[in-house]
């Protein structure tokens, strides 16, 4: 497939998960890809070898996009590898699972941090980066729409990170860009798995229409069309991914 000819997109977040799922199959549809990553180069690395091997363009780049002068590093790579920055896919993010009586400050400094600070800094690069009529895309959860408890401190970043983009695709839509929100329901990832038991998997599972956890490729799907040109329409929206669960 082609309908991504031409386009470079950075994922942050990439080496694994959704966010690898995301760069393979944006790749499978003809988009560069630059795969970020903040720790692990050895999962990075493996993103970027599947992608070249079936034929696409790909490298890796290291940036903890907590920093802004890492994500300032992060697209002046790209653009001096790859000459512009068409697409922007805000995955990176961490979840530490609490009840707000019992989280640290530590934990909710954290979140903010990565999942709320690291896309205000990316946008903020991409104002004046990103090329005219490209797409950004956050990835936000479902979360946002279940209140479940021990959720409070990533729900909130999520919710902040929807305002953020909603705002942002009505400052930044005279040059063409649109801005959407993805929210992921219970997907079979590490980050989802990690810590909750067979019964809590399967409670979860059972709560959307379909009755399965959401696969990452699921996701990778919807984000792959929101990119397109052919969605241009689609802007500053917040999107259910989730098999009817919210």
């Amino acid at each position: 497939m082609s309908v991504l000819n031409e386009k470079v997109a950075i994922v942050t977040g990439s080496s694994k998960g959704i966010g690898a799922e995301i760069a393979k199959y944006l790749a499978y549809n003809g988009a560069t890809i630059v795969v970020n990553y903040a720790n692990n180069k050895v999962n990075a690395d493996n993103v970027v070898r599947e992608i070249t091997q079936n034929g696409s363009k790909a490298i890796c780049i290291q940036a903890d996009i907590s920093k802004p002068e890492n994500v300032k590093t992060l697209f002046k790579e790209t653009i001096s590898q790859f000459g512009k920055v068409d697409i922007l896919v805000n995955n990176a993010g961490i979840m530490i699972n609490s009840l707000i009586k019992d989280a640290t400050t530590e934990d909710f400094e954290k979140q903010i941090n990565i999942n709320l600070k690291g896309v205000f800094n990316t946008l903020k690069e991409a104002s004046t980066q990103l090329a005219d009529n490209g797409s950004i895309i956050n990835i936000s959860s479902t979360v946002t729409r279940t209140i479940f408890p021990t959720y409070g401190m990533y729900s909130a970043t999520k919710s902040a990170v929807q305002q953020l983009s909603c705002v942002f695709a009505k400052e930044i839509g005279h040059r063409g860009i649109n801005v959407n929100c993805v929210l992921p329901g219970p997907t079979g990832t590490d980050l989802f798995l990690k810590g909750k038991s067979e019964e809590n998997i399967t409670q979860l599972a059972n709560s959307n229409a379909f009755k399965r956890l959401g696969r990452p490729l699921d996701i990778a799907k919807i984000v792959a069309f929101l990119v397109t040109d052919e969605a241009k329409w689609i802007n500053g929206q917040n999107i259910g991914a989730n098999g009817g669960m919210a």
